[in-house]
């Protein structure tokens, strides 16, 4: 018998760097949309009850490595998929870069959603949620996911990708995170191993193999730490 269409499911996409400037890292986090609450709290408690929007360059590497690592900790297990992804300096337009580099990013994700949180063979009904910037707002941008949604394998189980301002949102604020921190991996702080192990996320490259883990990971770690 076919299954049904799964519940909705959020993919909430930063960058760190600019796309055709550089090179670019996007951090990508996707949950379930009747969970995102309770993911957005779980860092939210971790934080002081002042804070506003925090911004991953702002903010100490020995701060925001503590505070990647309790989140992971707090975090439910094998209800969440985080990774980051790397990508050279390419030529082009930077919106289409931008776009293509998002649906890439996304499709890996995906995959592994489908497989490690849903364990189901088809997935669908995806929402994804972009830090506004002036690439993905580019008609350019709007243009290159349309085409990818129409034809592009996993990318066509996306319904929308919509723009919001990052202060709106504390999982935007993770996905920058998550961005952010391919940059330890590239300064050789650690590998991406380390990353995988202390903060859940997974990290993959332009041409890359991708690496990508989910929250079942935190289980299979505890495991092998209490035998």
């Amino acid at each position: 018998m076919p299954q049904g269409l799964n519940k909705k499911i959020l993919c909430f996409v930063d960058e760190y760097g600019t796309a055709g400037f550089g090179d670019l890292y996007l951090g990508a986090v996707f949950v379930m949309a009747f969970e995102a609450g309770r993911v957005d709290k779980c860092l939210s408690d971790l934080l002081e009850p002042s804070a506003n929007e925090i911004h991953a360059t702002n903010l100490a590497d020995s701060y925001l490595q503590s505070l990647m690592q309790r989140f992971w900790t707090a975090a439910p297990p094998g209800r969440l998929v985080m990774i980051n992804r790397k990508l050279g300096v390419q030529s082009g337009h930077p919106p289409v870069l931008y776009a293509q580099a998002l649906i890439e990013t996304v499709k890996i994700g995906l995959k592994r959603f489908r497989n490690d949180v849903l364990d189901r063979a088809t997935i669908g009904n995806v929402e994804v949620i972009t830090d506004a910037n002036h690439h993905n707002g580019d008609p350019a941008f709007s243009e290159e996911i349309a085409r990818a949604r129409q034809r592009d394998g996993v990318f066509r189980a996306v319904n929308q990708v919509v723009q919001l301002d990052s202060a709106a949102s504390r999982l935007l604020q993770l996905a920058d995170a998550v961005a952010h921190s391919r940059k330890w991996i590239v300064g050789a702080e650690m590998n991406a191993a380390g990353l995988r192990q202390r903060f859940g996320i997974g990290s993959c490259g332009w041409l890359e193999r991708p690496t990508v883990i989910s929250a079942f990971a935190k289980l299979s770690t505890y495991a092998s730490l209490n035998p």
